[in-house]
């Protein structure tokens, strides 16, 4: 990234029009949003008894479709606008399971263990390269033991991400700061032994699930966090499946 460069945070999209989108975004019907939706589901499909997080929310699309799947979806942002159009969407859908809340995707304050499946859509592709561990590794907390973290990001070899940066047909979207290949989400989304179900076509898609002594770890070692966060954090997030537990060695946690 060139240093003179606008950085894209909190206040680039509380401030700029990023959420001002177009009838293919805010339209949760849409052929778009049902593509996404089905690829987050192709990586999870949560139970009824789920408490799901969605991190990085955006415009809520994620959490909306979970709604009816789950016991309770919170839904995280670190953008004041994203929330508030989240809580607009909510009064009119009259949803009872669902909460939006403002907060930090790497720095949550929610409690430690108290969420069966992170979901990160459209969200590593907006995070810089030195923000992406503190975020993968504030998901893992957040997981019980047995929980599972999904992650879908655009691929930059895809056709529509090629046009984008290239400007042609589609304008270059400029919050896409840091592309992140398989490879690179399979080593920074996930503490190490950690096992995964990726390979989602159309995107990077990768599922990882907690080991229950890599639960243990991440709650010795960061202490718990009984009150929940307050309207005002920010979180991103992909999708993830749930899947029997190997038969595998205690993994030590990523920081």
């Amino acid at each position: 990234m060139n240093g003179d460069a606008e950085r894209i945070d909190r206040d680039w999209y509380d401030q700029s029009a990023y959420f001002d989108a177009g009838d293919h975004i805010r339209d949760f019907g849409s052929r778009f949003q049902r593509y996404r939706v089905a690829k987050v589901l192709d990586l999870a499909r949560p139970a009824t008894t789920d408490r799901v997080l969605d991190l990085g929310c955006g415009w809520g699309t994620i959490s909306f479709a979970l709604a009816p799947l789950v016991r309770e979806v919170v839904g995280l942002d670190f953008s004041e606008r994203a929330v508030a159009g989240c809580d607009r969407e909510l009064e009119r859908q009259g949803l009872s399971n669902v909460v939006f809340r403002v907060g930090d995707a790497g720095a949550s304050g929610l409690a430690t263990g108290s969420f069966d499946l992170v979901v990160a859509a459209d969200l590593f592709e907006h995070l810089y390269p030195e923000d992406s561990g503190s975020v993968a590794g504030e998901a893992f907390r957040l997981l019980r033991a047995g929980g599972a973290f999904a992650v879908w990001t655009p691929c930059r070899s895809h056709l529509l991400e090629v046009l984008k940066n290239n400007d042609i047909v589609l304008r270059r979207d400029v919050s896409h700061v840091d592309y992140k290949s398989m490879p690179r989400l399979k080593v920074d989304a996930a503490p190490e032994g950690a096992p995964d179900r990726s390979g989602v076509p159309g995107g990077e898609g990768v599922l990882r699930r907690v080991p229950p002594a890599c639960a243990q770890l991440g709650r010795a070692g960061r202490g718990e966090v009984d009150s929940p966060a307050p309207p005002s954090h920010r979180c991103a997030g992909k999708k993830a499946r749930v899947e029997p537990p190997p038969a595998a060695a205690p993994a030590a946690r990523r920081p």
